[in-house]
């Protein structure tokens, strides 16, 4: 099982990834363990407020592109 998950800081700032443990990936972009996205170290904290599952790997890939182009979809995560 695939997830893809959007998580937000208190700045605003959206970051959209995928991964097969949502909790584990969000305490490495926290860094509350070694790992994470280079772009969302030194941004948080951040908090997840958008979670999708996929069955396969290409699914995941597929959608998680489209969430990081639609703008839409991250002005409504921002409120």
């Amino acid at each position: 099982m695939r997830f893809v998950y959007a998580i937000l800081n208190a700045r605003g700032t959206v970051y959209v990834g995928q991964t097969t443990d949502v909790e584990r990936r969000l305490a490495q972009h926290n860094g509350e363990k070694p790992g994470g996205a280079k772009f969302t170290r030194g941004r948080g904290p951040w908090r997840i407020v958008h979670v999708e599952a996929f069955a396969a790997v290409g699914d995941a890939l597929r959608r998680e592109r489209a969430l990081k182009r639609d703008r839409k979809f991250k002005a409504t995560l921002r409120g």
